[in-house]
């Protein structure tokens, strides 16, 4: 589409909700015979901000009308914001009332990321018929897995960083308050004693502690077969919502409710929550082809789905990957890839696995009869985030690839470590691990982290998460354990792809703490987020005939 539009703003229009509520909608309309297709970013962070308004000049001067709405309750918008569970039907009656306006011409894409990824995949299952095509980057779709309970833990750093800045009517500053005291505070759905705001949904989250029928209004991922428009999805592999990105897009790709939609796409590179803005995350330079220009591509989706712009881009493969470690971009066509070989790495030691000192070892051969490795968890000192798939305030818990040696010198810490490897080994895929253990309480947690380890020692993390004990049956119901019980426990420990070079070794780090990214067991067994006394707990990982725990790699041949 032509790029010479001049434009007008019409600000602050007032759009009525079907309850009456007023929100307000700011409009850039180019200065040319209508109508025009339209795109609509609807946002917590105000429809007023640097990178919005850029947004919508650059689609006005293309010929779109650009629409950016604050969302219920938040800076010039009427309502109570409470996040998520509004965005369904307010989006909905928002693309009711801009099809009929006389410069639509009846066509409407959305764009934008994270909340702004939200409310898209919030309204689509809806199917208003002015909607024709979404543009969701890094943004999960079940909300109880994906962002605020993952592994039925609570995903603290995002939920109180990110909750306590949108807790107002504007933006509220974050900078002022003494985060280790913050993270430690107990109980946990106490948080206006640790941080003197109150927050209603910050108690919800811990009331509905269970994936109950408050999650299951918002999810979208079990209404995939409601949304008959194709997603052009993007995200990154040590962004908050990885895992989620590939959820969605073999939602869409096999369960879509129409042909369009199952033409869904996804990019996926190197990059943390904030995509394609450095050739750098965390430690590493991935190289000047990991940053590319997304916004030129979301443009050429809308170019197709709105603009009827015969460009081709549904012909392009449906998966664009980058392959880390090699540091290259590669076409695929499906998730897992289709010539996969799951390789089984077994856990081995003498029982001494602590630190990456220890003597424990991944193998492609079976366990025998060996020692389980023991550690103690004390809930008063978890084990340090570094790193990692986190969100969203980086210069309080950074996100990305850092070294891992100083949490891996830790007795806490068990590392199983394979040979170097002998040549390039390529692993893309998701990254699970079965693991038998057993501790002496009523509840714990086990985390993982799939590790790089070059010759020089620097280790460097690929993906983590985590599993409360309480929920290894499902997140539905709570199944307390027994002290002394050795339980099976399968882990997700998230998505990657990445090329293990000549001379790497491949880790496993596994432990019970991953603080402040996810809160702490306290280990009694009682009310998570109510409760405030500790206990040290005796954990035992078992790998042997009887119990093989082991960790499932994606193994891809390199052509």
């Amino acid at each position: 589409m032509s790029e010479n539009f001049d434009f007008e703003m019409l600000l602050d229009i007032k759009t009525p909700m079907r309850d009456g509520v007023n929100l307000s909608t700011d409009i850039y309309l180019p200065k040319a015979d209508g109508p025009f297709p339209v795109i609509l970013m609807r946002t917590p962070y105000s429809n007023n901000g640097d990178d919005i308004v850029k947004t919508a000049i650059g689609y006005a001067n293309r010929g779109y009308a650009c629409v950016m709405q604050d969302v219920r309750g938040r800076w010039d918008s009427d309502g109570d914001y409470y996040p998520f569970h509004q965005e369904a039907k307010d989006g909905y009656d928002t693309q009711e009332w801009l099809g009929e306006q006389a410069w639509c011409n009846g066509n409407i894409g959305m764009v934008g990321g994270s909340y702004l990824g939200a409310v898209q995949w919030l309204s689509a299952p809806l199917r208003s018929k002015y909607l024709k095509a979404m543009v969701p980057r890094v943004m999960c779709t079940d909300y109880y897995r994906g962002l605020v309970h993952p592994g039925g833990t609570f995903q603290l750093n995002v939920m109180m960083t990110w909750g306590m800045r949108t807790s107002g009517r504007t933006a509220q500053t974050i900078d002022y308050h003494n985060w280790t005291k913050a993270f430690h505070s107990l109980p946990l759905a106490d948080l206006g004693g640790s941080t003197g705001r109150n927050m209603p949904f910050w108690q919800d989250w811990h009331e509905h502690e269970n994936d109950d029928e408050y999650w299951d209004e918002v999810n979208t991922e079990r209404r995939f077969s409601n949304i008959k428009v194709p997603a052009l999805i993007m995200g990154g592999w040590y962004d908050l919502y990885a895992p989620d990105a590939f959820d969605n897009f073999n939602g869409m790709r096999k369960q879509g409710g129409s042909e369009l939609a199952r033409q869904s796409r996804l990019i996926m590179g190197p990059w943390p929550h904030r995509l394609s803005q450095s050739t750098k995350t965390g430690d590493i330079d991935f190289g000047a082809p990991s940053k590319i220009d997304l916004d030129s591509i979301e443009r050429s989706w809308l170019d197709r789905w709105l603009g009827d712009e015969d460009n081709g881009i549904e012909n392009e493969a449906p998966l664009r990957l980058f392959i880390m470690g090699t540091n290259e971009w590669r076409d695929e066509h499906e998730w897992p890839l289709e010539r996969t070989d799951w390789q089984q790495w077994h856990l081995h030691s003498d029982g001494g696995a602590n630190t990456a000192h220890g003597n424990g070892t991944l193998s492609l051969v079976k366990a025998g009869e060996e020692q389980p490795d023991t550690f103690s968890y004390d809930p008063e000192y978890p084990v340090q985030t570094i790193g990692g798939n986190n969100c969203c305030s980086p210069d309080i818990v950074p996100w990305g690839p850092y070294d891992q040696r100083p949490v891996e010198s830790r007795s806490d810490v068990l590392c199983f470590t394979t040979d170097p490897m002998p040549s390039n080994f390529e692993v893309t895929g998701p990254i699970k691990l079965k693991m038998y253990a057993s501790t002496d309480g009523l509840d714990t947690d086990w985390t993982a982290k799939l590790v790089d380890v070059s010759p020089d020692g620097y280790a460097k993390n690929l993906c983590d998460s985590i599993i409360r004990g309480r929920y290894r049956q499902g997140f539905e119901k709570q199944n307390m354990l027994e002290p002394g019980q050795v339980y099976e426990y399968d882990i997700d420990i998230g998505v990657t792809a990445n090329v293990f070079k000549a001379g790497h070794r491949i880790r496993l780090e596994v432990s019970s703490s991953n603080f402040p990214r996810f809160d702490r067991n306290l280990n009694t067994g009682q009310r998570a987020g109510y409760d405030s006394e500790m206990r040290v707990a005796s954990q035992m990982v078992f790998h042997s005939d009887k119990y093989p725990s082991h960790l499932m790699l994606p193994a891809v041949k390199r052509t």
